[in-house]
């Protein structure tokens, strides 16, 4: 049978009348099937698959979507992100999502994202954190604190500024 006849076949035929299930994979009816009425002895949270926490434990509960992240959960939680960096991917979306909040990371955040970026051998990267740094803050007194802070590790790391790298 040639190509063109077989497509033709296939148009012109039903997709149930085209390939059959076997009897064996045939859909059973609903009447034939027995369901038990009630099951004894189960309650309706059995099924439950989340965690039950005490009362107490509400409060710093981190999956809760009501809970509100400290500065210094924050902080801690982007620090240990930026230490498990394995590449600039990693790196970068790490970068976007600490500097999409509403606040300016905290200085040794900034030191374990620039000790990533050198881990992943990652230059412009690092020197792109000053520039997020300089939009983030509100003043450039804030800024030049950051840069007092940072001062030592841009020195051993070898990052510069842009406005030193274009004057």
């Amino acid at each position: 049978m040639s190509s063109s006849a077989l497509l033709r076949l296939a148009v012109r035929t039903t997709p149930s009348t085209l390939v059959r299930p076997p009897p064996s994979l045939r859909r059973i009816p609903a009447s034939a099937i027995a369901v038990p009425a009630v099951v004894v002895g189960c309650s309706s949270n059995s099924f439950s698959t989340s965690i039950r926490r005490a009362a107490g434990d509400k409060d710093h509960d981190a999956y809760d979507p009501h809970h509100e992240e400290s500065f210094e959960e924050f902080t801690a939680r982007y620090e240990k992100e930026f230490e498990g960096v394995q590449d600039v991917f990693e790196l970068q979306r790490n970068l976007n999502n600490a500097f999409a909040y509403d606040l300016v990371p905290s200085p040794s955040v900034i030191m374990a994202a620039l000790r990533a970026a050198r881990r992943v051998n990652d230059y412009p990267t690092a020197v792109r954190v000053f520039e997020g740094i300089k939009e983030k803050v509100e003043n450039k007194g804030q800024y030049d604190e950051y840069l007092k802070d940072l001062q030592s590790l841009r020195e051993e790391l070898g990052v510069d500024l842009k406005e030193e790298l274009y004057p």
